[in-house]
C-alpha cells in the first residue's frame, strides 16, 4: 500500500490529468486505487469537479472529496467566503491513511500550488504530505517561467521534509518553442533526476482508451509507463 500526493507549481498546470494518468496506469496493472481531492474549489454542490475528470479518464469509481466550495479561490479563502468549514487536514490524513490500508495506491490531488492555504492556520498540501510521509509528484509547465516556479516549489518541499517522487510536465505541445526545449534539460538539473514524464497537450480530452495510451507513453517506468527521459531529452532539448 502506498500514498502519492500530486501537486503543481501553480494552478492550471495539469495536476488532474497527471493524477488521472497515474490512476489509469495503476488500474491497468490491476491495482486497487482510491483518489482523494481534499478540497475542491470552483464547483457548486451538483457541478462536476476534478474527480469527475479523473473517474472518466481512468475508469475508476473510488473517488473521495472532503470539502467543496463554489468560488474559484484557494480552499481557505473559498471556505471563508462560503461560510462552510475549511478542510481539516489532520482528519484528511487519518481518512487517507484508512484508505491506504485497503488500497494498493491512494492518489491525493492538491489544489493550486504547493503552499496554497487550506485553513486559517496556513495548512497546505505540503503539510498533508508530511503528515502522511508520502512523496510528491510535482506537475510543471513547459514554458518560460517554469524553472523559477519549479525551483521554488522543490526548495519549499525540502524545507518541509517532503520527498520528491518525480517531476512531470503536465502538457507538452506537438511543436514546443525555444524556451520549452531549453527547459527540458534545466528541469532535470533543478530536480537532480530525469523527468518523470511529459503528457501530451490535449490528453484530457481523449476517450479512456486513447488516454491510457497517452498515459503509458507520457509517464516513466517508475509510474508504470514507458516514457524514456533520455530519448525525450535527446529529441527536444537544446545543446
Amino acid at each position: 500500500m502506498s500514498v502519492l500526493v500530486v501537486t503543481g507549481t501553480c494552478t492550471g498546470v495539469g495536476k488532474t490529468v497527471v493524477t488521472a494518468a497515474l490512476a489509469a496506469l495503476a488500474r491497468a496493472r490491476g491495482a486497487s486505487i482510491a483518489v482523494v481531492k481534499p478540497g475542491q474549489t470552483g464547483a457548486g454542490p451538483h457541478e462536476p469537479g476534478d474527480l469527475d475528470d479523473v473517474g472518466r479518464l481512468a475508469g475508476i469509481g473510488e473517488l473521495h472529496e472532503y470539502g467543496r466550495y463554489p468560488d474559484p479561490l484557494s480552499p481557505a479563502a473559498a471556505a471563508r467566503r462560503s461560510g462552510l468549514p475549511p478542510v481539516d487536514l489532520a482528519e484528511a490524513a487519518e481518512r487517507i491513511g484508512d484508505l491506504a490500508k485497503t488500497h494498493r495506491l491512494v492518489l491525493v490531488e492538491g489544489a493550486g500550488g504547493l503552499l496554497v492555504r487550506y485553513d486559517e492556520e496556513g495548512g497546505t498540501i505540503a503539510d498533508l504530505a508530511h503528515r502522511l510521509g508520502a512523496p510528491m509528484v510535482v506537475v510543471v509547465r513547459p514554458d518560460l517561467g517554469t524553472l523559477n516556479h519549479t525551483a521554488l516549489t522543490l526548495e519549499a518541499m525540502a524545507g518541509r521534509g517532503v520527498e520528491l517522487g518525480g517531476i512531470v510536465i503536465g502538457s507538452w505541445p506537438d511543436e514546443p518553442d525555444l524556451a520549452m526545449r531549453a527547459n527540458v534539460r534545466d528541469l532535470e538539473t533543478i530536480s537532480a533526476r530525469p523527468l518523470g514524464g511529459a503528457l501530451p497537450a490535449g490528453a484530457g480530452a481523449l476517450d479512456p482508451t486513447g488516454f491510457l495510451r497517452a498515459a503509458q507513453g507520457g509517464l516513466s517506468p517508475a509510474f508504470g509507463g514507458t516514457f524514456d527521459a533520455a530519448a525525450f531529452r535527446d529529441r527536444f532539448s537544446l545543446l
